[in-house]
């Protein structure tokens, strides 16, 4: 993986992806507060951090892609 260079701040190009995923899963929470009104969640603070994880690979696999 690499940095990204901001005005002489080098960046870590995992905490660019985690901050992508954190505003993926912001806009995906909505659509999953179905599931939790209906009781088809139970744990919510694992089931949050699950969703979180997802989006942090799938913006991962991204990122990969795209520097290969």
């Amino acid at each position: 993986m690499s940095d990204f260079d901001i005005y002489g701040i080098f960046v870590p190009s995992f905490l660019i992806q985690a901050i992508l995923a954190y505003v993926i899963f912001v806009m995906i929470r909505p659509l999953t507060s179905r599931f939790i009104e209906q009781g088809w969640v139970i744990f919510l603070g694992l089931f949050n951090l699950c969703l979180y994880l997802i989006c942090l690979f799938i913006v991962h696999q991204i990122f990969i892609g795209l520097i290969k």
